[in-house]
């Protein structure tokens, strides 16, 4: 079969067939789509030239289609419907009966601290929306926001991709944890020197030993034992609660742990930066409503989470 080059068409000859499939008068169809009669004409004469076929006849006052327009009338009458169908989807979007499903790139961390409140609201607002969290590594992000993979990436992203749009949510700082009694702590405090002489835990997906602790230890001639590493930061407060190592947590994970794992938190004895938790989505998403409202969601928790002040 031949192929029918569609750029050579003009798709508005369909529109003019469809009303005056529906109108069966050539200046009734004109009104309908809003054009002026001779317009109409010209219209149905590139009409019979496009399908070989008179398509429509007069036969008393009205314009009777002829056994081909009858034909074809179905499949053209389909098509501006599915078309129709189409455009409307892309524009609309309503959480409230929406059973969309989406995907979101996340962490350990941000899905400890960021989903258990967005599927709450959700609850509220969006109750057939479903989320999947899928892990990632960071070089591969970009490809996978543009390929739809995922809808959203949560993270720290010092340097994101320059196929997305980045949008900063709230800042994170590291705090210490260790078992409750814990001979090394001294109301609530720890020296730097015990600090550095006791075992530790790394939460690490490098699978090294070093972290961003370390690196402010060695500028002060300072150097720990890592005793345990692993990929899975919610196993930290679970391992420390059951001997004499300590860590450095995220903060917000440390207090929600705290009491569970009958942990004590402290401040570090170390100065280390805090870092700013961040979404990101391609530029391919940036205007659809669907994923807008995913990231208006996500800042609304997110606002809540970051105003959550409460001192260790």
């Amino acid at each position: 079969m031949k192929s029918i080059n569609l750029a050579a068409i003009d798709l508005n000859l369909l529109i003019a067939f469809e009303a005056l499939l529906e109108q069966r008068s050539v200046t009734k169809a004109a009104d309908r789509i809003q054009i002026g009669q001779p317009a109409m004409s010209a219209a149905l004469s590139r009409l019979r030239i496009l399908f070989k076929d008179e398509l429509f006849v007069r036969l008393g006052r009205q314009m009777q289609p002829t056994l081909k327009a009858q034909a074809i009338a179905p499949a053209i009458l389909a098509a501006l419907q599915q078309i129709r169908q189409a455009i409307t989807a892309s524009q609309t979007f309503d959480a409230n009966s929406s059973d969309r499903t989406f995907a979101i790139g996340s962490s350990d961390y941000t899905s400890f601290v960021l989903v258990p409140p967005l599927l709450e609201l959700s609850h509220q607002t969006a109750p057939s929306i479903n989320f999947r969290t899928i892990g990632f590594e960071k070089d591969s992000i970009g490809d996978l926001l543009e390929q739809g993979e995922i809808d959203v990436a949560l993270g720290v992203f010092p340097d994101p991709s320059r196929q997305t749009r980045w949008e900063p949510l709230f800042e994170e700082r590291f705090v210490g944890i260790a078992r409750e009694g814990h001979p090394a702590l001294q109301q609530g405090t720890m020296s730097l020197e015990t600090f550095a002489q006791l075992s530790h835990a790394l939460t690490t997906l490098r699978r090294d030993t070093t972290g961003a602790i370390d690196k402010v230890l060695n500028e002060q001639n300072l150097e720990r034992r890592i005793a345990f590493t692993t990929p899975h930061m919610m196993v930290l407060p679970f391992a420390i609660a059951s001997g004499d190592l300590v860590a450095a947590l995220p903060r917000r994970i440390a207090l929600r742990l705290a009491t569970v794992c009958n942990l004590t938190i402290f401040e570090l004895p170390i100065e280390t930066k805090p870092w700013m938790v961040s979404m990101l989505w391609s530029t391919l998403n940036d205007r659809d409503e669907a994923n807008l409202w995913l990231r208006n969601t996500i800042k609304v928790i997110s606002q809540r989470v970051g105003g959550n002040t409460d001192k260790i």
